[in-house]
Formats: structure tokens, sequence, C-alpha cells
């Protein structure tokens, strides 16, 4: 017997919050369950209120594999789910995974590996998009180039070391625990705005390209329009409730929705010239969409300029329409959601 088979692997709790998940969560649960990992390992699946058949296929899941469990969220929201499933749940490594996602085969012993190897508190990898017809196919490829997202290492890969922040994560369940949790307030941005208060803290956050989950695109420009504004309108309210946490590439497509309605509005009423501003945004990312569609359908690479566009445009009007009473509203509701057993033994004593 080697030294490797020897070592006694930690356990884990893989946590997933689910709502209209019909589509994808039979498979995403598969992913987990058939992971390469030898230690021990349950998945809580916190079901909002769907209105299609998720909660039946959780149902029949649990039934299936005893290591499967489910637990309620009324509300709908994701933090609250997130919270709920760690409630839940009982193993020092907790994974983080969405219903819509799906994990490479050796993705949790990577990561468990990593946590042992960095120090880490979190550590996560790539947001592998992938479609499923033409549209999602163009989704993906704007999700995944430059020119859709800046240099987010989680979306177009890079070198292995710290982060500000990962796709999803792998926690060790005591920095949750010593965080309280997700911040049940920020309805997006929740990953980012935790991860923040961990590297606060002194801990350390690690993306590595060795870990990678393929990711499903929202199925309609009206639905990738909505994500990308509530990105938006929350990545604001974590640049207002933590100051300093902003940078230049965030500031990019608030500035570019600027610079079109403003060339718009001149073109309209004073120049010609104006449009100048508007047509090079179109012209770039146009030529951007060359080389992100490499090896697509022609359909497809005709709607990447479509994806990017909303994409850059819902995420800059979310970002500057974002109103700040949701800041306020934060600050004041801020509380720990998730307790450590001392904190939870000395609340009930109080």
């Amino acid at each position: 017997m080697n030294a490797k088979s020897d070592v006694q692997l930690p356990a884990v709790s893989v946590i997933m919050p689910v709502l209209n998940e019909e589509r994808h969560l039979r498979g995403a649960v598969q992913a987990i369950l058939a992971q390469e990992y030898a230690g021990e390992m349950e998945v809580v699946i916190a079901i909002g209120p769907s209105t299609d058949r998720t909660d039946e296929i959780a149902a029949e899941l649990v039934r299936d594999d005893p290591r499967v469990h489910t637990v309620p969220n009324p509300t709908g929201r994701t933090p609250a789910a997130l919270n709920a499933a760690i409630k839940a749940s009982r193993h020092p490594v907790v994974v983080r995974v969405d219903g819509h996602g799906m994990l490479s085969p050796n993705y949790i012993a990577t990561a468990v590996r990593l946590l042992e190897e960095t120090g880490a508190q979190n550590v996560g990898g790539i947001m592998h998009a992938e479609g499923e017809n033409d549209w999602e196919h163009a989704v993906a490829a704007a999700m995944t180039s430059k020119i859709g997202v800046g240099n987010a290492a989680f979306h177009t890969g890079g070198q292995a070391g710290p982060a500000e922040t990962v796709y999803l994560g792998v926690f060790r369940r005591e920095a949750l625990e010593r965080q309280g949790g997700y911040n049940e307030e920020f309805i997006r941005a929740q990953d980012w705005e935790l991860n923040f208060r961990i590297r606060e803290a002194g801990g350390l956050i690690w993306f590595s390209p060795e870990l990678k989950v393929s990711y499903r695109p929202r199925p309609s420009v009206k639905a990738l329009a909505k994500q990308y504004k509530d990105y938006g309108r929350w990545r604001h309210v974590v640049a207002r409730y933590h100051e300093g946490s902003i940078n230049l590439r965030y500031l990019a497509p608030p500035a570019a929705v600027c610079a079109i309605a403003a060339g718009i509005v001149v073109g309209a009423a004073l120049t010609p010239l104006g449009f100048v501003i508007p047509g090079g945004y179109l012209a770039a990312i146009a030529l951007g969409s060359l080389p992100a569609g490499k090896g697509l359908p022609p359909k497809a690479r005709l709607q990447i300029p479509v994806a990017l566009a909303t994409m850059h445009m819902s995420w800059g009007f979310g970002f500057l329409t974002s109103p700040r009473s949701l800041a306020r509203k934060v600050i004041a509701s801020r509380r720990p959601a998730v307790l450590s057993p001392q904190a939870r033994t000395e609340q009930l004593s109080d």
C-alpha cells in the first residue's frame, strides 16, 4: 500500500442552490456522485419555489442515492439557499455547485489537494461555458473571450495563483463559519462579496486552471440581459459596501454605456460625428467576435456580437442604475447566517 492510500481524505459536503433547474439538475448531481474521490461525500440541495419539475427530480435523486439530501429555501434567493445548505451539511470541506454546473470528474479530488498544498480558505477554477444550441454557443464564446469579460481568469483561464474571487468555490468550513456565511442581502455578487471578506480577514483565495466546471449559458437574449444587469447592479453594491473593491475592469461597461448614449444624443441632435462612438463600438465587437467564434457554426458566429453587446450594455446599465438604498439595506442587515458549533452553543446559552 502506498503512502497516498494511507492518508485519510477529508469528508466533503457539496451544496447546491436550485430554482427551476429541471433541464440540468439530474446531470449536475450525477456529475457530483460520479466524482473520482475516495473520501466520504454528501450532497445537499437547497430547493427554491420552482414552477417546473425541479422538486420531483430532486425527490427522485434523494430516493436513488442515500448521499443526496434536500433542504427547503422558501425565499428562492441564492445566498439564502447556500446558507441553508451549509447549515444542513456536516463535513469540513464545502463544495459549492450550481444546478446548471457540471463538475469535471476529478474536480473535488483536485480541489481538496489544492486546499492542502496552498493553505487557501477557498479554491476555484474556470467557469467553462458550453452551449447546446447556436445562441448558447455564441454566449459561451462571448463569456470566455477577453473582449467579453476582460482579464477575469475564471472566465478566460490563466496561471494558478492568488485571486480576488473564483467561480463557485471549494471552502474550508471554518472559513465560512468565521465569516457567518453568505450575506443574504446580496441577491447577486454574493461570491465576490464573501471572498472579499475572507481576504480582508487574511485568508487566501486561490485560482487554478486545473479546476473546471462546465456552465450552461442563459437560453435567450432577455435572460442574458437580466443576468448581466443584475451582475452590474450588485457589483456596484459591493463597491459601496466595501471601499477599495472596484477596479478599472469593472468600470469599463458603465463607461461604454455613457459614451455610446452620449454619441447617439450628439449624433441625433448636433452632428453625425457623434455616431462615430456607437459605430466604433459595434465595429470593435464585430471584429472581436471573429477569433471568439473560431470553429463554431455560422449561425452561432453571427450571434456573438449580439451576446457581447447584451453583456456589456446590461452590466453597465445595471451598474449605473444601482440604487444607493441597496447598500444601506445590506449594511443594516449584516448578521451571521452560518454559525460555528461554538457560536451556536454560546447563542443558546444567552
